[in-house]
């Protein structure tokens, strides 16, 4: 028998003895497992029909046997990832072969195409070979991780996306709770699956991609992830943007595990941005764990547990507190808090640089060797934590305004992989998660409401956030899938059906306790505001009486035809998935928006389905030589809370009331300067203002006949069709003489269908000297007064598109270095990002000239070029024991952000709820149209436009500029240190995040625009309609900070191997 051991260095040798190890292609088969398929031959190329192949994983004892076919093909799935692996090649013609240290990725297909020998006494051969490239494999652009690469990365948040991130298609933004973008899409169109399970964000509350407030699950229990932005697999579903996949570890024979802790505090994290001091209060941070994996029966039965726990700090951002000349000082907050506790009787908070925070993760997996021909496994994972949200960050908010964000989940999942016959296998799953988010107001015990203070071009925060007056929100996910493959010839066919329900409790009613707006200070003091908003449920003013619970259902059908060209070494994967949406519960029916609109409100999913053809091939030209391509149509990922809201505000139940609509509230001022006495009208709560709202607001609802409001409705498009992406890829992986590893993918995006939200309640009006709309709205009878805006989700008139260029090289040298370089060129554009959750955010946090029908512009999502560095190397500095030197580094150019008027939209009519989203139109040198008020800095304002360099005569682009580049390096040192036992080993390490801020605070530093756009002057239309420029907000152009992602922080630890 001839012995080969496929492991650690070159593929070269293996060619000379006739085996193929060309690049791996993509068989996510149930998304948890690996495959192994091979081509068979005889000494003189002829199809070695009726071969035994026997696939050993050695760590476990698990076996499988596939047999050659009369196409000299073999294919066995199912396998673990990982390894190694032995495979022994029995021929009763040639000579048996023998292959050992074979490891299996994620998701993919490892190829073996063997020449066997004729039967001889030739000497036993031992060649060692490797797999070659996170970067390559499959039909599509995709990236592949494995243990070794997590335990050495400086991963200083134990997440996975300090993994993902060496891929420079995968961006993280720290600014918005480490949300992930592939590709420039939006992050809530990701999918996340762990074991098979679906752990995205399934509501689509949260900016991070997760259903919680952390990765749900322990990141030493993670044996590989892939990431794929365009599988061309039909197996593969429920996302446009990419596909995160993990699979946990598995118990072996062998008793195997470890423990860690590591820990930081205040003195351990940078305190200086660009020569500013920085406050981070005192703290400290530990986080502690252990895995285990062993044998409850050998070779049959294995269990893998793992444990983590965080005690942890929240940090807290304060920009418009920083800079040379800060829009908010202590002394606004000083005079603020007087006010409060002087007019109001109510502490409104400080500024904490931290407050604690806890997360606790439980794994349990058991494994099962039923026999040779199935196995099963089932998973329990749980997650409990939360984090401290200050909720308008971009405004300077109080602590009394912060809340917590929660969530408890568990979930659990069951599967079986069956080996029937030689052809047929089969694998059936059944996975239940369950979740409860947390909303909670840190002050919601005060029973006071939002307030919010304009101030020197931002806004002051105080008081418990309005969406998190009335919020409780829970749902259950439950899964069934059911797939086989047939191997006929050539061909591997494979068909499937999969069901999935989601269940969904949600209560998210705003307002209950008031939000009450001031344009200064000065009228803060005076209990003069610009606007008053109440919301309750008609007839009772109890919230809860708005909650509502919905299910509906997605089935799922596939087939698949894996086809092998054996001739020229290609694979051939073609087929079709049909998803289709099932309901039985309908948002409450309101006749009065019908008689508005023409349409129904009670639109649900029921009967919504899409067909998604997928084409896809991977061909070895040569050994060291792979092309890859397809095309094919994608649709999930799209957050149900958007479909929640058409439950949540029927207009019959959930009624809003503004202070406008009632003439007996005392008045001071007139037209845009009107404000509303508090201190002049009846309050609610016997506290008096803040407490309680005008008490004719809460009269007006108690009113109503419960279920018989008429009042402001979100509504779902009778018509709507669930958004999609057509995509489009080429690729190739090269492997150089010397062992550089080169790979190119160009992928093209296509969306169809994009969702966006539009306000019936709105109607264009007559165009301004500019070109844009003015708006109004809609004329309704008589009576009709608490109609306000009415969001629709519907369907974009036009859609957007991506485009992404990357390349990698990778290689690993003889010396102990292992190194990787990407780059990517990233071009993207929408017409809404839809970065919300709440229907009212998503129409208006954007920047736009047309709010009805928003035009193209560059996404929110958009990096345009960032590169990627990571190194690796390891050197024995003490005898037997290794140092290893980690390094990741990141430069990507800076985001997107737009210029805006400053609480300017009325002026055009365009009631929204941001008020600041209509881009600055640019006077041309004497230009007619526009009138600057008195004091007006037009100095500065001729300045500004020099210095940005703006077209005059024209309107600004929605994100038009970019951000600073963004340059950050994260290191990490590990030290071995002996064990107690043989095969035992510790660790002592060292994290430094953002090194080049430790060095130089000038460096590392993130800089970006203000969200929706940075607030440039005020403005007002007169009478002749030529614009009048009152104020210019110098100093709102410059880009802020990012202090989190800027700080530099270091975490030490240690660790134990058995």
């Amino acid at each position: 028998m001839k012995t080969h051991s496929l492991s650690r260095i070159a593929g070269a040798l293996v060619v000379a003895l006739g085996l193929s190890t060309s690049f791996v292609s993509t068989d996510a088969l149930a998304n948890t497992t690996s495959a192994i398929k091979g081509q068979i031959a005889g000494p003189q190329g002829n199809p070695a029909a009726g071969t035994k192949i026997t696939i050993t994983h050695v760590p476990s004892g698990t076996t499988k046997t596939a047999t050659v076919n009369s196409s000299g093909l073999f294919t066995a799935k199912g396998l673990r990832v990982g390894g190694p692996y032995k495979i022994v090649v029995d021929s009763d013609k040639f000579e048996d072969t023998e292959l050992n240290d074979i490891f299996l990725t994620l998701g993919e297909t490892f190829p073996l195409n063997v020449a066997l020998q004729t039967q001889t006494d030739i000497e036993t051969i031992v060649v060692t070979g490797r797999a070659i490239s996170k970067f390559s494999g499959g039909t599509g652009p995709a990236s592949h991780f494995n243990a070794e690469d997590l335990a050495r990365a400086p991963s200083i948040n134990r997440d996975l996306k300090d993994i993902v991130r060496i891929d420079p298609r995968i961006s993280i933004d720290e600014s918005r709770e480490g949300a992930i973008s592939c590709g420039g899409g939006n992050p809530r169109f990701n999918s996340l699956t762990v074991d098979g399970v679906r752990m995205n964000d399934s509501f689509g509350l949260n900016d991070n991609g997760y259903p919680t407030t952390r990765i749900p699950f322990s990141y030493d229990s993670i044996d590989q992830v892939s990431v794929e932005l365009a599988p061309f697999d039909v197996k593969y579903g429920g996302f446009t943007s990419c596909n995160i996949n993990a699979v946990t570890k598995s118990g072996t024979n062998e008793v195997h595990g470890g423990v860690f802790i590591d820990y930081t505090n205040d003195s351990m994290k940078g305190d200086s941005i660009e020569g500013e001091h920085q406050e981070n209060g005192s703290y400290d941070e530990k986080r502690y764990g252990f895995n285990v994996g062993l044998p409850l029966i050998e070779d049959t039965l294995f269990l893998f547990a793992s444990y983590e726990k965080l005690d942890g700090a929240q940090l807290f951002e304060y920009s418009p507190m920083g800079g040379d000349d800060p829009q908010v000082t202590q002394a606004d907050i000083d005079r603020i808090n007087q006010i409060s506790i002087n007019k109001y009787g109510y502490t409104a908070g400080g500024t904490p640089a931290s407050l604690p925070v806890d997360d606790e993760k439980i794994l349990i997996k058991l494994d099962w060797n039923i026999n040779e021909d199935h196995r099963a496994s089932f998973i329990y994972n749980y997650n409990d934590g939360f984090k401290l949200d200050q909720s308008d960050e971009w405004g300077m908010t109080l602590d009394n305004h912060f809340y917590e964000s929660g969530a408890e989940l568990s979930s659990f999942v069951a599967s079986v992989n069956s080996d029937w016959t030689d052809n047929f296998s089969t694998e059936v799953r059944v996975a239940r998660t369950e979740l409860e988010n947390r909303q909670n107001s840190l002050d919601a015990a005060s029973g006071f409401g939002e307030v919010q203070i304009r101030h020197n071009g931002t806004t002051i925060f105080l008081g418990p956030d309005d969406s998190r007056q009335s919020n409780e929100m829970n749902w259950d996910n439950t899964n069934f899938k059911l797939s086989g493959s047939y191997y006929f010839g050539e061909h591997i066919i494979t068909g499937g059906y999969e069901y999935e329900s989601l269940t969904a409790f949600n209560l998210f009613m705003q307002h209950t306790v008031g939000e009450y707006r001031f344009g200064s200070i000065d009228e803060y003091e005076a209990g003069l505001a610009d606007r008053v908003y109440y919301n309750n449920s008609a007839g009772t003013n109890v919230p809860s009486d708005a909650s509502q619970e919905f299910t509906y259902g997605t089935h799922t059908f596939y087939i698949q035809d894996e086809y092998t060209l054996t001739d020229i070494d290609m694979t051939l994967t073609f087929g079709l998935r049909y998803d289709r949406y099932t309901s039985d519960d309908n948002p409450r029916y309101n006749a009065q928006f019908e008689e508005r609109y023409g349409i129904r409100n009670d639109k649900n999913m029921d009967g919504i389905d899409l067909i998604q053809p997928r084409v896809g091939f991977n061909w070895a030209v040569e050994d060291n030589l792979e092309i890859r391509g397809g095309f094919g149509l994608y649709s999930g990922g799209n957050p149900n809370v958007w479909l929640s809201n058409s439950y949540s505000n029927d207009g019959l139940v959930n009624i809003s009331e503004r202070a406008r609509n009632h003439d007996s509230i005392p008045t001071v001022g007139e037209g845009r300067d009107t404000t509303y006495d508090l201190f002049g009208t009846p309050s609610s709560d016997s506290r008096g203002p803040g407490f309680g709202v005008p008490q004719v607001m809460v009269d007006a609802i108690q009113d109503l006949d419960e279920l018989s409001g008429n009042g402001s409705v979100n509504a779902t498009d009778p018509n709507f069709e669930i958004p999609s992406e057509w995509k489009y890829s080429l690729g190739a992986t090269y492997t150089t003489d010397n062992d550089y590893v080169i790979a190119v993918d160009l992928l093209h995006n296509r969306k169809q269908d994009s969702a966006t939200i539009l306000d019936y309640n709105l109607e264009y009006g007559p165009k301004t000297f500019d070109g844009r709309s003015t708006y109004q709205s809609v004329t309704h009878p008589e009576g009709v007064r608490n109609v306000f805006s009415e969001f629709v989700l519907t369907n974009t008139d036009s859609d957007g598109k991506s485009t992404i260029l990357s390349l990698a090289v990778s290689k690993s040298f003889d010396f102990g270095l292992d190194a990787s370089f990407g780059y990517s060129y990233t071009s993207s554009e929408d017409a809404n990002p839809m970065t919300s959750a709440v229907a009212g955010s998503n129409y208006s946090n954007l920047a736009t000239t047309d709010a009805i029908n928003p035009p193209m512009a560059t996404s929110n999502y958009e990096i345009p070029h960032r590169f990627t560095l990571n190194l690796s190397y390891g050197v024995e500095l003490i005898g037997g024991l290794e140092t290893r030197f980690s390094l990741f580094g990141q430069a990507s150019e800076g985001q997107s952000y737009s210029y805006t008027y400053d609480s300017s939209d009325g002026a055009f009519g365009d009631s929204n709820w941001n008020g600041s989203r209509q881009l600055v139109y640019i006077p041309t040198e004497g230009d007619s149209n526009v009138v600057y008020d008195d004091g007006f800095d037009k100095e500065a304002f001729d300045a500004f436009i020099a210095a940005e360099g703006l077209a005059r005569g024209q309107i600004t682009g929605r994100n038009a500029q970019n951000a600073d580049w963004h340059v950050s390096f994260d290191f990490k040192i590990n030290q071995e240190i002996p064990g107690i036992m043989e095969g035992q080993r510790g660790n002592a390490f060292f994290i430094i995040k953002n090194v080049g801020n430790m060095l130089n605070d000038d460096w590392g530093v993130m800089n970006q625009g203000q969200f929706v756009g940075n607030r440039m002057l005020e403005m007002s239309i007169q009478d002749d309609g030529k614009y009048l420029y009152e104020e210019f907000n110098d100093g709102n152009q410059d880009q802020t900070f990012y202090k989190d992602a800027s700080l530099w922080e270091m975490r030490v630890g240690i660790s134990y191997d058995f």
